[in-house]
């Protein structure tokens, strides 16, 4: 299974919101922020935050139901 993505940033109070439904989940995740990144920060800067799974994308807005639904269907 791949690893689970979020692309966040620093002071992003959208980004604590995902980071919160991924542990209120239980989901393992790796936190990247974009600032580090340089190909995160061209692709994601104005979208943050973003799940990313393999070649799949969740981008905010997104709730407990929608998470848990996109989680299966990348499994």
């Amino acid at each position: 299974m791949q690893t689970l993505v979020l692309y966040s940033t620093w002071g992003c109070h959208l980004c604590e919101q995902a980071e919160q439904l991924l542990r209120d989940a239980s989901q393992p995740f790796q936190l990247v922020d974009i600032v580090d990144d340089e190909q995160a920060f061209a692709r994601y800067r104005f979208a943050i935050p973003v799940l990313k799974r393999g070649d799949n994308e969740l981008y905010w807005p997104f709730d407990a139901a929608q998470l848990v639904t996109w989680l299966k269907d990348v499994q």
